[in-house]
C-alpha cells in the first residue's frame, strides 16, 4: 500500500508540476519598452546573458528611440513597463495620477550633451548667444539646455531655440540649419562623429544628473507585481555584471550599437536604485515645467513621491532605496 500512494503522490506532483509549466508558458508575456541607448545597458545585458529566463520571466521587448516614446506605448497600453528619464514621469504626472517608478536603471550626468559647429565661432558658453539650438521639446533635453543656459548666465531670449525631432538632428547640424543640439546619447556621439574636426562638445559642469527609471501604471503593478519584482531582480544581476565585467558589458552594448565606447560605461552609474535625490529632481523639474508652461499649474500632483512605488525593490533589496518618506 505504501508504494502506492508514493506513487500516487509522484503523479499527483507530476500534474501539478505540468499544469502549473502550462500556465507559466501560457502566460501573457510581460511587454517592456526599452529606450535605445547605453542608458538601457542593465536591460541588454540581462537580456543577453539570461538572467530574465533564470528569473522565469517571459518578456516581449519593444525598442524605442526615447524614453518619452517609451512611456507614451506604456500609457496607451502598448506595454506594461517603460524605461524613462524621470523628466517624462513627472511631465506625464500632472495628467496621470496612477504612475509608479520602481526602480532606476542608471544615472549620469553627461548622458545629454550640448554639441557646436566649431565653425561658427563657438568656443565657449557665450559663444552661443543668437545661435540656432535645437532640442527635443518637453523632454530631458529642453531642461538640460535651460538649466545649462541658467547655469551660464545666458538668458534664453539671446539664443534661438529650434525644437526638433532627435533623429533629425544629426542631419541638420552637418548642413548648417542649426548652430548646435543638446540631446541624449546615441544621438550626441553621432552628432560628434558626423562633425568630425568641427565639433566642439560645450562643458558640462554637471548641472543636471538624469535618473533612468523603470516604470509603470498602479493597476499593471497590482496585477503583475510579481513579475516586476522578479524584473527588478534580473537587473540587478545586470547591475553586477556590468560592474565585475566591463569589457563584456561594453561588448553587449556594442552589439546593440555600434558606436557605443567604453567612455559610455564610464559616464553612466549603472545601479538599479532608488534614492532621495530622484525625487529631489522631479520636484525642481515640476516647477521648471510650470514656469516654460508645459503644464498647468492647477494640475500639478499634491506630492510626486506617489510616483515612486519602493516596495518592490525594497523587498528584495532593502539597501537600494533610500527614499526620505
Amino acid at each position: 500500500m505504501r508504494w502506492q500512494v508514493r506513487m500516487l503522490r509522484r503523479g499527483l506532483l507530476a500534474v501539478a508540476l505540468a499544469l502549473t509549466m502550462g500556465l507559466v508558458q501560457g502566460a501573457e508575456p510581460l511587454v517592456v519598452a526599452v529606450s535605445r541607448g547605453p542608458v538601457s545597458l542593465p536591460v541588454y545585458v540581462a537580456q543577453a546573458k539570461g538572467f530574465f529566463e533564470a528569473e522565469g520571466l517571459a518578456l516581449r521587448f519593444r525598442d524605442c528611440s526615447s524614453g518619452r516614446s517609451c512611456l507614451e506605448l506604456m500609457m496607451q497600453e502598448q506595454a506594461d513597463v517603460a524605461t524613462a528619464a524621470e523628466l517624462a514621469v513627472t511631465l506625464a504626472s500632472f495628467k496621470r495620477s496612477d504612475l509608479a517608478i520602481i526602480g532606476s536603471l542608471s544615472t549620469s550626468s553627461h548622458q545629454i550633451k550640448l554639441v557646436a559647429r566649431r565653425s561658427t565661432g563657438v568656443q565657449g558658453a557665450g559663444d552661443l548667444k543668437g545661435r540656432r539650438v535645437a532640442y527635443v521639446e518637453a523632454s530631458s533635453s529642453q531642461y538640460f539646455l535651460d538649466t545649462w543656459m541658467t547655469f551660464h548666465g545666458i538668458d534664453p531670449r539671446d539664443m534661438t531655440k529650434a525644437p526638433m525631432d532627435p533623429d533629425k538632428m544629426v542631419e541638420a547640424l552637418r548642413a548648417g540649419r542649426i548652430d548646435a543640439v543638446a540631446v541624449w546619447e546615441p544621438h550626441a556621439s553621432r552628432a560628434i562623429e558626423a562633425l568630425g574636426a568641427d565639433a566642439v562638445v560645450m562643458p558640462n559642469p554637471r548641472v543636471y544628473t538624469q535618473h533612468f527609471t523603470v516604470v509603470t501604471d498602479r493597476l499593471r503593478l497590482q496585477g503583475r507585481g510579481a513579475e516586476m519584482t522578479r524584473l527588478l531582480q534580473a537587473l540587478v544581476k545586470a547591475e553586477r555584471f556590468i560592474a565585475d565585467k566591463p569589457a563584456e558589458a561594453l561588448a553587449v552594448l556594442q552589439a546593440r550599437l555600434p558606436d557605443a565606447s567604453a567612455t559610455h560605461l564610464k559616464e553612466h552609474d549603472y545601479r538599479i536604485r532608488l534614492d532621495q535625490s530622484l525625487i529631489s529632481t522631479m520636484e525642481e523639474q515640476a516647477r521648471w515645467a510650470i514656469r516654460e508652461g508645459l503644464v498647468e499649474a492647477r494640475q500639478r500632483p499634491a506630492s510626486l513621491l506617489h510616483t515612486i512605488e519602493p516596495s518592490l525593490l525594497r523587498k528584495s533589496f532593502p539597501r537600494a532605496v533610500s527614499l526620505v518618506q
